[in-house]
């Protein structure tokens, strides 16, 4: 797995390793392309069993729907009664069946993590249960209505009571969840406040009874580590319907990359147009984006917030260093207000500070949160854990700048399609949550036959977030004209579909980009991103007390714009206005509403793809208008600011 919008030093990166077998992926249209090739190995004809290894046991068979009656239950092809195959008397004398709910997630090791056995049967485990919803149908229109500036509703957002009104579970899936679990034992579990997550404690012994075909295993990687299932589990068939996935299985928490790239030297010579720089910092993104030194927050009741992952943590003394440094030109902070979660005292992470500086620096003296999600139970999910949180908590900031991702075609679809469901919780309720595009530009993966397809990133294409790309300046020494930086990622969802708000600006580009991929390596009809871009190369951090020069990723210029938007939140709430919410639907209008003005559009450079003979490692380019590389261009702040405050 990997972290949208890590500082990087460049294109490229090593493949973790994943039980699939030697079987490619099949290509597919509009929707996950996985094709029949198994993940895991042979499959069987009518989907009965995957063939997957099990570190330490050799192979072991494990069927997707099979039967027990309490305790698990050899199957061997003879057994059977009188010629009847023995998967249909189990399950007409057990109590259940079980069926899969995660099919067709992929089990993968990261790099540099390592298997050390199995855990103890009384290893204590955090499992998150996704209960399924209702109103999902509903919430959709709402947050249309409610996210759109032409509709009466916008800005009329839901409270977390009124959404969970909306989405909770029925009566009859909360009994039958919770009758099963506490059938097994199971009595340690709290909801959330819109009872759609139960997070329950149990021993690994446990869950495994709970959870047919599940075999938890340790894996380490330095001091951090992991309890995983490397084989499918399973549910009773009665539960299948009541639940969307399991969270705290197979998924290993993302690591976001820490390295940094040097400057690249074109054109570092001239010196003819624009102020000369040694690396971005606060001021040349003010002096860039046209923010003023009165640009900063006024409203004690208006707030921001980063999300952190995998004991990524900040230091409060190197926040106080970079405002000595860099934040002397206009009123700031120094101190987050509040930290969500677990704050550890060892060593401040290169991304963790990059992203509490920058969000504090550009989204100037507004109160910041940081929401610290270590991942320090070896079960648990820490993005999930995230999403978790906000189903539970009646105020939260206004804004969420979060730089992860993962690739769209590691994750299941009920997985991918809940995580959507919960982005578009957040969007009912008036927040902007904006993503990173992530650094791999277009993306690359291989398929069936030996070809290649690009390969899009989640959460960056769900249609209910605000994705942000990267640019460079094209004289890495002045502060002047910005194109594409190449590792910008961007591209189109093999899972959800273009939205509406978007079609337009989409179908111009696909229409009259003066040269496209081939279709076959991207889903022209999905969702496209990103939306807007900011700055991603060589910017000054300070973490551990050190000034580092250098820094670049999508994950700096995400930061950056959700500062801007919380500063347009502070303006619009002196006047009485609601806050932002969901930005998409505004900033897809902004041309035609005679705002073009609000965003410079990046119409040079290209970012990377597949090493092949067919692109050359060339993904999209940049052009008039949207693109999938800097989506509209980036923030010119007052007039964009103009734009989204009526007069």
């Amino acid at each position: 797995m990997r972290g949208s919008g890590g500082v990087r030093g460049g294109p490229g990166g090593s493949a973790g390793s994943e039980y699939r077998g030697d079987r490619e992926e099949g290509s597919g249209r509009g929707s996950l392309a996985r094709g029949d090739g198994d993940r895991g190995g042979t499959r069987r004809a009518g989907g009965l069993g995957r063939h997957y290894p099990v570190p330490g046991d050799g192979a072991r068979q494990v069927p997707w729907h099979w039967c027990h009656a309490g305790a698990r239950r050899a199957l061997t092809p003879a057994s059977g009664v009188g010629g009847v195959p023995a998967l249909l008397v189990l399950c007409a004398v057990a109590w259940s069946c079980a069926r899969g709910l995660e099919e067709d997630q992929p089990f993968r090791v990261p790099p540099g993590w390592s298997h050390v056995g199995a855990v103890s049967p009384g290893q204590s485990l955090q499992l998150t249960f996704a209960l399924r919803q209702r109103g999902l149908g509903r919430l959709a229109q709402l947050v249309d209505a409610i996210s759109d500036p032409r509709s009466p509703q916008y800005g009329k957002f839901l409270t977390l009571e009124q959404l969970r009104d909306l989405v909770q579970p029925s009566p009859g899936t909360l009994l039958t969840v919770l009758k099963w679990l506490r059938g097994h034992g199971v009595e340690q579990c709290h909801s959330v406040t819109t009872l759609d997550f139960l997070e329950c404690h149990m021993p690994a012994s446990t869950a495994e009874r709970l959870l047919p075909g599940a075999r938890f295993q340790r894996y380490v990687k330095g001091q951090l580590s992991a309890v995983r299932s490397p084989v499918p589990y399973t549910v009773p068939e009665e539960l299948a319907p009541h639940l969307d996935f399991v969270g705290g299985l197979h998924r290993f928490p993302v690591e976001r990359k820490e390295v940094a790239r040097a400057w690249a030297g074109q054109d570092a010579g001239q010196r003819r147009q624009g102020s000369f720089h040694l690396g971005v910092t606060p001021a040349v993104l003010r002096q860039r984006y046209n923010l003023s030194a009165t640009d900063v927050g006024q409203l004690p009741n208006n707030s921001q917030a980063c999300a952190q992952f995998l004991e990524q943590y900040f230091h409060q003394a190197d926040l106080a260093e970079f405002m000595q440094l860099f934040g002397r030109g206009f009123a700031h902070r120094t101190q987050v207000d509040r930290v969500v979660g677990h704050q550890g005292r060892g060593k401040a992470g290169l991304e963790a500070s990059l992203d509490v500086e920058y969000i504090m620096s550009t989204g100037a003296n507004i109160s910041t949160w940081v929401f610290s999600n270590a991942g320090r139970h070896e079960s648990q999910e820490p993005f999930l854990a995230w999403l978790v949180l906000l189903s539970n908590m009646s105020w939260v900031p206004w804004v969420h700048s979060v730089s992860y991702g993962d690739d769209e075609d590691s994750l299941s679809l009920p997985y991918l399609r809940r995580v959507n469901a919960e982005l578009m919780k957040a969007a009912a309720r008036g927040l902007s949550v904006l993503f990173a595009s992530g650094d791999d530009g277009a993306g690359c993966r291989r398929v069936s036959g030996g070809n290649h397809t690009f390969r899009p990133s989640f959460p960056a294409s769900s249609p209910y977030v605000t994705t942000v790309g990267g640019t460079s300046f094209k004289n890495p020494f002045l502060v002047t004209t910005e194109v594409s930086d190449y590792i910008s990622g961007g591209g189109f969802s093999n899972v959800f579909p273009m939205p509406s708000y978007q079609a337009a600006a989409v179908g111009r580009f696909l229409r009259q980009a003066p040269k496209l991929p081939p279709s076959s390596y991207f889903n022209g009809s999905g969702r496209a991103y990103p939306d807007l871009a900011a700055l991603s190369d060589n910017y000054w951090v300070v973490t551990n007390r050190i000034p580092l020069p250098w820094v670049s990723g999508t994950s700096a210029s995400t930061p950056v714009v959700g500062g801007m938007v919380a500063l347009i939140n502070d303006r619009r709430l002196q006047r009485g206005l609601p806050p932002l919410g969901f930005l998409n639907p505004a900033l897809y209008r902004l041309q035609e509403s005679g705002h073009g003005a609000a965003l410079r559009d990046v119409t040079q450079g290209c970012h990377l793809s597949c090493l092949d003979g067919a692109v050359q490692g060339q993904g999209f380019c940049a052009s008039p208008g949207w693109d999938p590389v800097t989506g509209w261009g980036t923030p010119n702040f007052p007039e964009l600011l103009r734009a989204l405050l009526p007069p």
